[in-house]
């Protein structure tokens, strides 16, 4: 089924990629929650959506595409979701579920059609690359702010909180640790790193497991979502239309180029093209609407997965061992919920996370200002906004502006433009 020998590979090996990878993303079922609890999600729905979302994705991955790529839903994402989303419209996390499901539902639609590798044909590399960055430096603010090492400062809006307090000291041994994991290649590093810093925790009484270790998942609130008609209405009634585009947008560029990325370092792509991309891109799409089903953020295609390629995945039964492991984990609920409720132990993922994505930046063109200064006010924007689809307009609206005035509008995909217009629209009037 997964022509093992076809690829090169067999049994044993496949199996050891897959337990490789897991353990080497399995931090998302910590940090999501603890992400989306600040939407105000329960952490078991979250918890047993990320579980459900992950399932979905990557089985489909595995029997449909045969590839050894995990999906979960995406670190920036849940970012977004919680912060922007919730936070910046004022809207409930009931929701915006129904943003991220329509969301999904067109993703699905695009993901069937030739739609998709045109857009990403259509932006250009340095926003990007950009995009990827000012995700990155939001995710480590979340994570740095989330710790109190960076507080609110009367007078210049932040400031480095008390080193002292046990909270800021726990989260520098646990980063301290974790990359020192980093530094020595082990893999897992991130999910190693966080239960060191649990262990920590626990001896210093800053952890207990009141709830004990494991029970039955559950899903508290039920559906997030019983009626796709009520969705739309949702959407419409509250103008989430920006919101919807930026997660199709984000979630597009998230996957796309993390599955040529992992697809290359495999050594599977074939002239450049990727087989059975559309099969492997119908994978984070019904992950995205099924997740939002149950309540949890849109997936993506994980950079991880390079940790199991790199010890030897190359077909589906990788990614099938990925899908089987987070099952079992969806038992372990309780001791999941006693570690994310500790900001400092799951905080120095984050941070790393977000210093990996901030390598994007090297790849920017900084010796001309019409290709840098819209990646650099996409990257900048993103933090100081606290919104991912800020960052994105803003690049999308200056980036056709200034090739405009250059006299090298032609060099700007038709599509570009009309995503600039869209942006401005949006910033211009629809912005809450």
């Amino acid at each position: 089924m997964f022509k093992l020998k076809e690829n090169q590979t067999n049994t044993k090996t496949e199996l050891l990629a897959g337990i490789t990878t897991f353990f080497t993303m399995v931090y998302i079922v910590i940090v999501n929650p603890v992400i989306l609890a600040d939407a105000g999600v329960p952490f078991e729905q979250v918890f047993s959506a990320t579980i459900i979302a992950s399932l979905v994705g990557t089985l489909w991955m595995a029997l449909f595409a045969n590839y050894p790529i995990a999906i979960a839903p995406g670190m920036g994402l849940n970012a977004y979701f919680a912060y922007s989303v919730v936070g910046g419209h004022g809207i409930n996390y009931q929701t915006a579920f129904a943003a991220v499901f329509i969301a999904g539902i067109i993703f699905v639609l695009l993901s069937l059609t030739p739609f998709r590798e045109k857009l990403i044909e259509a932006i250009p590399d340095n926003l990007k690359h950009g995009i990827t960055a000012g995700i990155g430096l939001f995710i480590a603010f979340i994570g740095l702010r989330q710790t109190k090492i960076i507080t609110a400062h009367p007078s210049n809006l932040v400031g480095l909180g008390d080193l002292h307090s046990p909270e800021a000291l726990l989260a520098i041994v646990g980063l301290a640790v974790t990359l020192i994991l980093m530094v020595l290649r082990v893999n897992g590093a991130l999910f190693f790193g966080m239960i060191i810093t649990a262990v920590i925790a626990f001896f210093t009484h800053q952890l207990s497991f009141d709830k004990g270790i494991m029970a039955f998942p559950s899903l508290p609130e039920g559906l997030m979502i019983t009626n796709p008609i009520t969705a739309v209405t949702d959407v419409i009634h509250h103008s989430l239309y920006a919101v919807v585009f930026s997660f199709i947008l984000v979630t597009i560029f998230d996957t796309t180029g993390t599955m040529i990325g992992v697809a290359n370092q495999a050594g599977l792509m074939k002239d450049g093209k990727l087989p059975r991309a559309r099969q492997a891109l119908l994978s984070d799409s019904l992950a995205t609407a099924v997740g939002a089903l149950f309540g949890t953020s849109p997936t993506t295609a994980f950079i991880e997965s390079t940790s199991g390629v790199a010890a030897g995945g190359r077909t589906g039964l990788t990614s099938l061992t990925v899908a089987v492991l987070f099952l079992v984990s969806a038992f372990f609920g309780p001791l999941v919920s006693a570690v994310s409720g500790i900001a400092a132990i799951t905080s120095p993922a984050l941070i790393i996370v977000g210093s990996l994505m901030m390598g994007s930046i090297a790849k920017i063109r900084w010796d001309e200002i019409d290709e840098a200064f819209p990646a650099f006010i996409t990257v900048l924007s993103m933090p100081l906004t606290s919104s991912i689809a800020t960052g994105i307009a803003l690049g999308f609206i200056s980036f056709p502006l200034l090739k405009l005035v250059k006299g090298k509008w032609r060099d700007v995909h038709p599509l570009l433009y009309v995503f600039a217009v869209l942006f401005f629209i949006q910033l211009a009037f629809l912005q809450h």
